[in-house]
């Protein structure tokens, strides 16, 4: 084993209820209750990367499933884009110690996305990756694709979309796949805070992939980086509440008071109205 827990499994499992019940389970919870992610009868894919939001949103779910509510299943996938050997490997050990019984199959999205789009490949490469989640969750029978984006990864998307795209678009909570029938992605984890995944895994003593990308390697050279460190910033400076304010501007949003939108694909300008 090329990491040395701090924790064992049962201390690691017992935590999520209890030393982070109020950082980690109960914003879970209210997740999906909030936003009425899983019904009875569904299957769901976990997509498993063998980073620190993945391994906890799959421990979260196991959880959920094994004493709270039993009326769903779960199928652990990972997909290798082309990790090195050494990240695979590392892939493996955490979800082996963590038992979760991932299914690991292999994909050469990172060659393509590299031979493609050049320098830019991020944008194609991640929706590479997303469309051979929804395939092999759809092959598995699942109908809901759980996803282990947090909080501050809805934070980071609106300021990218307003900064870079000229655009309001947050990340939503659940969204209906347009291409794959019956199939819906869902972020259980919507309302659980970064710092608190990142607490968790510091005292279980995990070492988990990062992006593990073989094409970008530096994780400085990317946007959302910049953002990241563009909020700490401001947080810095006076503005306390920028996170909250960020994550509830999606919510606020005053149809009255913006000058164009987009409803079902078309534009409907403030004019049309006045």
């Amino acid at each position: 084993m090329t990491f040395q827990p701090k924790q064992s499994l049962e201390r690691i499992e017992r935590s999520i209820i209890k030393r982070y019940r109020k950082y980690l389970w109960q914003p879970f919870m209210k997740s999906i209750r909030e936003y009425d992610m899983i019904s009875s009868g569904d299957k769901i894919a976990v997509a498993i990367s063998g980073g620190k939001d993945s391994l906890i949103l799959a421990k979260l779910l196991q959880e959920l499933a094994s004493h709270h509510h039993q009326n769903f299943s779960l199928e652990f996938i990972a997909m290798n884009p082309g990790y090195t050997k050494e990240n695979t490997e590392r892939l493996l050990e955490h979800c082996e110690y963590l038992e979760i019984p991932v299914i690991l199959y292999d994909t050469d999205i990172f060659e393509v996305a590299d031979r493609i789009a050049g320098e830019n490949p991020c944008y194609l490469c991640a929706r590479m990756r997303r469309g051979a989640l929804y395939g092999k969750a759809q092959e598995l029978g699942c109908n809901k694709l759980a996803l282990g984006h947090h909080k501050d990864d809805v934070i980071e998307t609106v300021l990218l979309n307003v900064l870079c795209s000229a655009n309001f678009r947050t990340m939503m909570p659940k969204l209906k796949s347009d291409n794959y029938k019956n199939m819906e992605i869902i972020r259980p984890m919507y309302y659980v805070n970064e710092k608190s995944i990142i607490s968790w895994r510091d005292y279980a003593g995990l070492k988990p992939l990062d992006c593990a990308c073989v094409v970008t390697t530096r994780e400085e050279e990317s946007m959302r980086y910049k953002i990241k460190e563009l909020i700490h910033q401001l947080e810095e400076n006076d503005f306390t509440n920028v996170r909250h304010s960020i994550f509830r501007s999606a919510e606020n949003v005053d149809i009255d008071h913006v000058i164009e939108y987009k409803k079902n694909g078309k534009k409907i300008n403030f004019l049309e109205d006045y």
